[in-house]
């Protein structure tokens, strides 16, 4: 096989992919912009004013997190890729045998050892 009839095997394969990655991107912007060009343009002040749920704000939209948020989104990655492990483990669990178990269980209680520390310390309380 020569090097054009490699490419062409190659694109032939992948076109279906290509083109509807093509057709999703058209119909992202071609929606776009038939809505911008379709949408009423009557700008007032009640329009423009900002919104937050019916009422008028109340503070600035910019006012700082407290870090216990963060520290509560941190553990909660934290967990959620500690399950994402666990799928491929349990998939493979019969090629790993044993020893993949032992792994898989100290994995499972450092993590749990983290848990019970975060606990403790308070980082799981939203006040």
């Amino acid at each position: 096989m020569s090097g054009t009839e490699l490419l062409l095997e190659y694109l032939t394969r992948y076109f279906p992919i290509l083109l509807f990655i093509v057709i999703a991107l058209a119909f992202g912007v071609v929606t776009l912009v038939i809505s911008y060009l379709v949408q009423p343009k009557y700008p007032d002040a009640e329009k423009l004013s900002a919104y937050e749920c019916g009422s008028e704000p109340f503070s600035d939209a910019r006012m700082p997190f407290p870090v216990r948020y963060y520290i509560f989104a941190m553990l909660f990655v934290i967990f959620d890729i500690e399950v994402i492990f666990l799928y491929p483990w349990a998939v493979t669990f019969y090629k790993i045998g044993f020893v993949g178990l032992v792994e898989m269980l100290i994995f499972i209680a450092l993590f749990l050892v983290a848990y019970v520390y975060a606990w403790k310390k308070g980082a799981l309380e939203w006040d």
